[in-house]
C-alpha cells in the first residue's frame, strides 16, 4: 500500500513539473475597433496546415496555447469566429505575444434543400431566391416570378417591396440601369435568363462608405446566366381584336460587361397605360430629399377620377412610347447612362356623379356629367455619369423633362352644359453633382450641388360663363379665361466631413438653399359682346417671392454587431420674403429650426430586428399658400388667402419588428407609426350647390394620425404554394372650416388582405387573392354626421396545360361595395386566354377575350370625410385580341 502511495506521488510530481514547465503562447483577440471579442476559436496549425493545439479567447478577448516544444517556428495561428473573417499570424518568437485583429465578414446560413425542390440561401445581408423554383411555364418574365416568391410583394403600379419594404432600386448584375422606373426591367427581362434573384438587405451602392455601411436600404438584384449575357435578346409582338383594337410591342436588351440596354417602342388602345413603365417608385423620397417645394400645377378641369378597378378595365386609350435606357461602363468604376422616353397617349371619359356634402343642418348636393378628352406628354431626357471607386465617387446627374398637357371637357353642372378646356406646358431642367474623396485617414469630404429651373404656363377656358351671381352681378355672359405662370429657380448647395472612427461615424455639413418664384395670373370674364374684363382688381397675382435657408447639421452613426444607431441635429436659419403690390402686400419672415431626428436599429437574431424612430420637423409653406388675388382652379372651385406663412411643427415616433426564417421562407413585419402635426392656419371653405371657394384663414389646428399594420408570407413546402395575410389600420384626426362651422373629424380604415399562389399539379395553378376594407368617418358636432363604407376585392386566376404547347388561363374579379345609404354594388369580371407555343419558331400565338361578361357602365361610390360621391363610369365592354410573339 505505502509503495503504491510512493508511486502515485511521484507520478502527480512528474506530471505537475512537466506541466508546468510547458510554455504558453499568449495574445488577444480584437475587432477593428481594438475591442477583445469573446468565445474565438483560436487554433495552432502547423506548415502543412494540421491542427496540433486550440483554445478560446476569455471574456476579454484573451486566449492562451500552451506548446509541448518551441519547435513552433513558422507555424500559424489562426483565428475564426461567426460573422467575422479568419485571420492568421506566423510565429516568429515564441517569447512574443500575438493579437489577432477580426475584420467583420458576411454570415453564410446553412442551405436547406427540401424535396418539394424551392430554396433560399442566405449569405450575410444578402438573400437568394432562384427563379426556376417558383416559375411555371406560363410565366414569361421576372416580374411573374417575383409575385409568386415568398417575402416579395408586387404592387399593381409595379412597385416592388421586400418584408414590407420598398426597394431602393433593381439592379441588373450589379449596375443601375433603370433607376427606380424599373417596371420595363421587371416586365420585359425573360425569367429564363435569371439565375439568381438576391435581396440585398442595408445595400450601400458607393464603395467606399461600405465599410461603415449606415444604410437601412433593401435594393433587388438580378444575376443573369451566363447565356444571357452573349447575344441580343428580345421579343416582338403584333395584335389585331375587336372593336378597333391594336397592341403591338418590340424590345431588345442586351447585358455584357460593357454595355446594358433595354430599348422598347411599343403601343396599344386596349386600355393598358404605357407610361407606367415610367413611375417612378422612390419620387416622393427623392423630393423630400430636394426640399423643392413647388405646386405641381395651380389649374385643372375638375375631371373625374378614376374607378376602383384595374386600369385595363376602365381605360380608354390610344397611347406610344417610346423608352430607351443604355449603360455603358468605361471600366470597372466609371460608366455612363443614358435614359430617354416619349410618351404620346389620347384618352377620353365619360362620367356623372352625384356629390354629397354633409354640414349641421344642411347637406350641400350637386350633379355633373364630364365628357373628357384627355391628351398627356412626357419627354425626357436623363444622362448620368458615374464613377465609383474605394477612393472617390462621382455622381452627375442631368434632366430634362417637357410635359404638355391639354384637356377638352364638356360638362353638364346641375342641368346647365358648359365647355372648358386646359393646356398645360411644364418644362423642367435640373442637375445634380455629387462629389466625394476619402482622404487618407479614411474620412470623406463631400461636395453636393443642385441647379433646377421649371416654368409651367397653364390657361383654363370655360364657356359660357358661369356662376353668374358670384362672378358677374348676377348677369349672364360668355365666358372665363384663367391664366397662370409659374417660373422656379431653386438651388441647394453643400460641403460635409465625415470623420470615422471604428463602429463610429461623425458627418458634419454646412450648406444653403435658394428657392426663387414669380406668380402671375389673371383671371378675365367674357361678357356677350366679346368684351373682355378682369373679374375684379382681387383676381390678380403678381407675387415675387424669395425662400433661403442657411443651415448646418452634424449627424452620429454607430454601427455594431447587432447594435445600429443614428442621430441627426439639423439647425437652419430660414428667410421668407414675398411681395405683391397691387395686393398690397409686402411680408417678411425669419425663423431659426432645430430638427432632430434619432433612428435605432437592434438585431435580436441573425435574421430579426427591430427598429425604432423618432423625428420632430419645423416648417413653412409655399407660396401656394400666401398669394391674395383670386384663382379659377377649375370650373366649381374659387381659392385665394389672407393668412400669413403657414408653419408647422410636426412630431413622429415609429416602431418595427421584422421577422424572417429564410430557410423556412417565413417572413413577418409589423410597424406603426404616431404623427402629431400643429398647425397656424386652416382652409375655410364655402359650399353651394355651384361653386366652392377657398381662402386660407390663421387658426391654430392639429392634425394626428396613427397607423399599425402587419404582413405576413410563408411557402407552404408540402402544398408548393406562397400564402400571405396582412392587417391594416389608420386612424386620423383633424378639422375642417366649412360654411364657418369648424368640423372635428375623426376617420377610421381597416383593410384585410390575404392571398395564395398554388402550384395544385405539375399543370395546374391557381392564385387568390382578397382586399377587404372598411372605413368610417364622423363628424363630431353636436347633431353627428357619420358615413361608413366596406368594399371587398377577390381576383382569381386558374392556368393549366391541356396538350402539349397548350395553355389556357381563366381569370375572374369580383367586387362588392356596401354604404348604408346606398344600395349594394356588385361586380363580377371574367377573362379567357389561350396560347399556343410554336418552340421551333420562337413564337407564341395567343387569343383572349376581357370582360366576357360585357359589362359596360360601372358605378361607384366615394367617401372622403363628411362627403359622399356615388358616380358612374362608362369602360370598354368586351374586347377580343389575337396576337403573335416572336422571341429573339
Amino acid at each position: 500500500m505505502s509503495r503504491l502511495f510512493t508511486f502515485i506521488l511521484c507520478y502527480a510530481l512528474i506530471s505537475f513539473s512537466t506541466a508546468f514547465a510547458q510554455k504558453l503562447l499568449r495574445g488577444k483577440v480584437l475587432d477593428v475597433s481594438g475591442k477583445g471579442i469573446s468565445a474565438v476559436n483560436v487554433t495552432l496549425k502547423d506548415t502543412e496546415g494540421n491542427i496540433i493545439s486550440y483554445n478560446r479567447s476569455d471574456a476579454k478577448g484573451d486566449y492562451s496555447i500552451s506548446l509541448k516544444n518551441e519547435d513552433v517556428l513558422n507555424y500559424s495561428i489562426e483565428a475564426s469566429s461567426l460573422g467575422y473573417k479568419k485571420t492568421a499570424v506566423k510565429i516568429v518568437d515564441v517569447n512574443k505575444s500575438y493579437d489577432l485583429i477580426l475584420q467583420n465578414g458576411e454570415i453564410n446560413l446553412e442551405t436547406v434543400t427540401v424535396k418539394n425542390r424551392p430554396k433560399l440561401t442566405s449569405n450575410g445581408d444578402t438573400l437568394n431566391y432562384r427563379p426556376s423554383d417558383f416559375a411555371d411555364k406560363q410565366d414569361r418574365s421576372i416580374g411573374d416570378v417575383l409575385k409568386k416568391m415568398p417575402g416579395i410583394e408586387v404592387a399593381e403600379d409595379g412597385k416592388v417591396s421586400y418584408n414590407g419594404k420598398a426597394i431602393s432600386n433593381l439592379y441588373v448584375d450589379g449596375d443601375n440601369l433603370l433607376d427606380d422606373k424599373y417596371n420595363i426591367g421587371t416586365k420585359s427581362i425573360p425569367q429564363g435568363a435569371v439565375d439568381k434573384v438576391q435581396v440585398i438587405q442595408n445595400d450601400q451602392p458607393i464603395k467606399m462608405m461600405r465599410k461603415n455601411n449606415t444604410s437601412d436600404d433593401v435594393a433587388l438584384n438580378l444575376v443573369l446566366k451566363d447565356e444571357a449575357k452573349l447575344k441580343v435578346m428580345g421579343d416582338a409582338t403584333a395584335g389585331a381584336g375587336t372593336p378597333d383594337r391594336f397592341d403591338e410591342n418590340i424590345t431588345a436588351m442586351l447585358f455584357n460587361k460593357k454595355l446594358k440596354f433595354i430599348n422598347n417602342i411599343k403601343g396599344n388602345n386596349i386600355g393598358v397605360d404605357p407610361g407606367i413603365d415610367l413611375t417612378s417608385h422612390n419620387f416622393s423620397d427623392y423630393l423630400k430629399r430636394l426640399e423643392n417645394d413647388k405646386p405641381s400645377g395651380l389649374l385643372s378641369t375638375g375631371a373625374a377620377g378614376v374607378p376602383f378597378l384595374p386600369q385595363s378595365r376602365y381605360l380608354f386609350n390610344k397611347a406610344g412610347l417610346i423608352n430607351l435606357n443604355n449603360l455603358y461602363k468605361f471600366n470597372e468604376d466609371l460608366q455612363l447612362r443614358a435614359n430617354l422616353h416619349y410618351l404620346y397617349d389620347k384618352r377620353n371619359q365619360q362620367y356623372n356623379k352625384l356629390s354629397e356634402t354633409y354640414l349641421p343642418g344642411k347637406t350641400v348636393r350637386y350633379t355633373e356629367v364630364q365628357s373628357n378628352d384627355i391628351n398627356p406628354q412626357k419627354l425626357r431626357a436623363q444622362f448620368n455619369l458615374n464613377g465609383n471607386a474605394d477612393k472617390y465617387y462621382l455622381n452627375n446627374n442631368f434632366v430634362l423633362d417637357y410635359i404638355p398637357f391639354k384637356t377638352k371637357s364638356g360638362i353638364v353642372i346641375n342641368d346647365i352644359p358648359a365647355y372648358q378646356a386646359l393646356n398645360r406646358k411644364n418644362f423642367d431642367v435640373s442637375n445634380e453633382f455629387n462629389y466625394r474623396k476619402k482622404l487618407k485617414s479614411d474620412n470623406v469630404l463631400n461636395f453636393y450641388s443642385y441647379l433646377n429651373r421649371t416654368t409651367q404656363p397653364e390657361s383654363l377656358n370655360i364657356t359660357p360663363g358661369l356662376n353668374a351671381n358670384v362672378l358677374n352681378n348676377g348677369q349672364a355672359y360668355a365666358g372665363l379665361r384663367q391664366f397662370a405662370k409659374l417660373p422656379t429657380s431653386y438651388t441647394n448647395n453643400y460641403i460635409s466631413y465625415a470623420l470615422i472612427s471604428g463602429k463610429f461615424m461623425q458627418t458634419y455639413r454646412a450648406g444653403f438653399n435658394i428657392q426663387e418664384q414669380h406668380l402671375n395670373s389673371q383671371l378675365f370674364k367674357i361678357q356677350d359682346d366679346g368684351k373682355t374684363e378682369f373679374i375684379s382688381q382681387s383676381s390678380v397675382n403678381n407675387l415675387d417671392w424669395l425662400k433661403t435657408k442657411v443651415y448646418t447639421e452634424g449627424s452620429y452613426d454607430f454601427t455594431g454587431e447587432k447594435l445600429k444607431m443614428s442621430l441627426s441635429l439639423p439647425v437652419s436659419y430660414n428667410i421668407v420674403n414675398y411681395e405683391d403690390t397691387g395686393n398690397n402686400v409686402n411680408k417678411s419672415l425669419s425663423r431659426f429650426f432645430v430638427n432632430p431626428s434619432l433612428n435605432f436599429k437592434y438585431q435580436t437574431s441573425q435574421e430579426n430586428y427591430i427598429s425604432a424612430n423618432y423625428s420632430f420637423k419645423n416648417d413653412l409653406g409655399g407660396i401656394d399658400e400666401v398669394y391674395r388675388g383670386t384663382i379659377l382652379r377649375n370650373y366649381r372651385s374659387l381659392f385665394a388667402n389672407d393668412a400669413p406663412i403657414s408653419e408647422s411643427k410636426t412630431h413622429n415616433v415609429g416602431a418595427g419588428f421584422n421577422f424572417r426564417k429564410a430557410m423556412q421562407m417565413l417572413f413577418i413585419n409589423i410597424n406603426t407609426s404616431y404623427n402629431d402635426a400643429e398647425l397656424n392656419t386652416i382652409s375655410s371653405y364655402t359650399l353651394t350647390n355651384n361653386i366652392q371657394q377657398r381662402i386660407v384663414l390663421p387658426l391654430s389646428n392639429h392634425v394626428k394620425s396613427f397607423s399599425f399594420n402587419a404582413n405576413a408570407s410563408k411557402y407552404l413546402f408540402a402544398l408548393k404554394s406562397t400564402v400571405n395575410a396582412g392587417l391594416s389600420f389608420i386612424q386620423s384626426n383633424y378639422s375642417q372650416l366649412q360654411n364657418n362651422e369648424l368640423l372635428p373629424i375623426n376617420t377610421q380604415m381597416v383593410t384585410y388582405t390575404g392571398g395564395i399562389d398554388a402550384k395544385l399539379t405539375n399543370f395546374i395553378n391557381f392564385s387568390y387573392n382578397a382586399v377587404y376594407s372598411t372605413t368610417n368617418n364622423a363628424v363630431e358636432t353636436e347633431n353627428v354626421v357619420k358615413t361608413n363604407f366596406q368594399q371587398l376585392r377577390q381576383q382569381s386566376t386558374l392556368s393549366f396545360t391541356t396538350v402539349k404547347n397548350v395553355y389556357i388561363n381563366l381569370s375572374a374579379e369580383h367586387l362588392f361595395t356596401h354604404q348604408n345609404t346606398q344600395p349594394n354594388l356588385n361586380y363580377l369580371f371574367a377573362d379567357a386566354n389561350v396560347k399556343y407555343k410554336l418552340i421551333k419558331f420562337k413564337t407564341d400565338l395567343e387569343f383572349g377575350l376581357t370582360n366576357l361578361a360585357n359589362i359596360k357602365t360601372f358605378d361607384a361610390v366615394y367617401l372622403s370625410a363628411n362627403s359622399l360621391t356615388t358616380g358612374s363610369y362608362s369602360i370598354p365592354g368586351r374586347v377580343a385580341m389575337l396576337r403573335a410573339r416572336f422571341n429573339f
